[in-house]
């Protein structure tokens, strides 16, 4: 019997190894910038917040840094932070030069959170009032610390979804001025669960926390934070965690 033998074409294929293959550089970890130069009243729970926002970065996947240098505005740095955290800042932080590198900042799609006095500063640069929201216009006194009640007008947001409505808590409770018309309201303090009547308390809830876009960017602002102990309160920090969680594209 006759048989045909067919030639056998052997293909070599390259095999690269491992280490040689390109890799993927690994994801940044998301940094915030906590910014807490003060050139008014000082609030007590400045440092205690700042290390409960570095905690909270450990706990969370996103690094911290922490200043009181404005200086850091002026500067290519500001471009690393997917959030700016002004914590309880008061009067004029900013010089001319810091303000446009911050306004800068904004515009190419940054973001601010603001907590409790950020309502406090630059009362001057209306664009910054339009920025966090608001201006602070007063708050009760003797004692500017009382017990209230916080109702929660948006039970969906990153921010509030995990807060019982109402919220009974203790806090130095402000009174703001010059809303912005676009906020997306999130929180609204009762008035008659802690002002006296002769402190002419208003009928209706008002806005203590809320969010908005602006100008290129977003932000996510918070009344709450006056005392040392809200860095300890579960459910403030939560609070908190849902701002910057917001501020920083609610990837993490």
């Amino acid at each position: 019997m006759n048989r045909t033998i067919l030639p056998i074409l052997v293909v070599f294929v390259p095999v690269l190894a491992c280490g040689n293959l390109p890799q993927d550089d690994p994801p940044q970890e998301p940094r915030v910038l906590v910014f807490s130069k003060t050139m008014g009243y000082r609030h007590a729970s400045i440092e205690p917040g700042i290390e409960a926002i570095r905690g909270m970065g450990e706990a969370k996947g996103f690094a911290v840094d922490a200043t009181e240098d404005a200086a850091v505005f002026e500067s290519d740095t500001l471009e690393s932070y997917g959030a700016v955290i002004f914590l309880s800042t008061t009067r004029d932080v900013l010089d001319v030069a810091q303000q446009d590198g911050f306004r800068r900042y904004i515009q190419a799609g940054g973001a601010f959170v603001g907590v409790h006095a950020a309502s406090d500063t630059e009362y001057d640069w209306p664009w910054y009032g339009r920025l966090v929201g608001g201006y602070f216009s007063s708050h009760p006194n003797d004692p500017n610390v009382r017990e209230g009640t916080v109702l929660v007008a948006d039970p969906t947001h990153t921010s509030t979804s995990m807060l019982p409505s109402p919220w009974v808590r203790e806090d130095e409770w402000y009174d703001l001025r010059d809303l912005a018309p676009d906020l997306h309201v999130l929180l609204n303090i009762d008035e008659t669960t802690y002002k006296r009547p002769e402190e002419d308390p208003r009928p209706e809830p008002r806005p203590i926390a809320w969010y908005h876009p602006y100008d290129g960017g977003r932000s996510w602002y918070t009344a709450l934070g006056h005392t040392s102990e809200s860095f300890r309160e579960p459910l403030f920090l939560e609070h908190l965690w849902g701002g910057i969680r917001y501020a920083l594209g609610g990837e993490l």
